[in-house]
């Protein structure tokens, strides 16, 4: 076993990742091996996210070989200002694997120079996911205001309870406020183990227990003491660990609290 998963922590438990990105490991023929180190290391539900076109297709077809394994479907913030697909975009969203329109949304700390088709394009992702009855897997970054706008106006659509979730939470204990308020849940990463995380420890120690999620966002944010490494939906339980030490509770709970939170919010069966 590679060394990076000799973890040291207690395997038995289950856990549902529920972000992560499959495209570089598929394309590096690894993809087997990946699933395989997951399903040890306990975590029985995987989201495969999407986010271009390319993304939401081989989300679909790893979502359709692997049991255990969903998709998300959508355009995120790079496909702002391009000509996306809506009407396939549309038809995939109905599939039987898709259980989320995403990733999606606003980043202005990277891309602000595109925000006003970057808004255009996340209303639109709202848009089919409420056609197709779907949360919705957002993105948000120095975007605060805007995001929480257009959610709003995406929960005036029936999607007021488990609408949706903003994953790799970074933002303020404002924000979070805002997004619990309108019915969204709140998922952490590894950068929950980072050193310089008090204030987002602090914050995810505040979500209540209901509406908080746990992913890697794999093959990115591999967590503490791994930073800087892949990251692998293995690693999951690193994010699971800081996240019971946070909030003083055990191990189980988190493992139980967050699956059964995303069977909630995403429909597994």
């Amino acid at each position: 076993m590679p060394e990076i998963f000799k973890t040291g922590v207690d395997m038995s438990m289950t856990y549902t990742d529920s972000h992560l990105h499959f495209d570089s490991y598929d394309e590096a023929g690894d993809l087997d091996n990946v699933v395989g180190r997951a399903r040890d290391a306990g975590v029985r539900n995987m989201v495969a996210i999407g986010g271009t076109p390319g993304s939401n297709t081989r989300a679909l077809s790893i979502a359709g070989r692997y049991d255990g394994i969903w998709a998300a479907v959508g355009y995120d913030r790079d496909e702002a200002g391009g000509h996306p697909d809506l009407a396939t975009l549309g038809k995939q969203a109905i599939s039987e694997q898709v259980v989320a329109v995403g990733e999606t949304g606003l980043d202005y700390h990277y891309s602000g120079d595109t925000a006003a088709e970057q808004r255009k394009l996340f209303a639109s992702m709202l848009e089919t996911a409420a056609d197709a009855g779907l949360p919705v897997v957002v993105h948000s970054r120095n975007a605060d205001e805007d995001t929480l706008s257009l959610l709003r106006e995406f929960s005036e659509h029936g999607h007021s309870e488990c609408m949706g979730v903003l994953h790799c939470f970074t933002g303020t204990m404002a924000f979070a406020e805002a997004l619990l308020e309108m019915g969204m849940m709140i998922s952490f990463s590894g950068i929950i183990t980072f050193k310089k995380a008090d204030e987002l420890r602090s914050i995810a120690a505040a979500v209540p227990e209901d509406r908080i999620l746990i992913e890697t966002d794999a093959p990115y944010l591999a967590p503490v003491p791994y930073r800087g490494k892949r990251n692998e939906p293995a690693l999951i339980v690193h994010v699971a660990e800081e996240l019971a030490r946070v909030r003083h509770t055990d191990l189980p709970r988190i493992a139980d609290v967050t699956t059964q939170n995303a069977i909630r919010l995403f429909g597994l069966e």
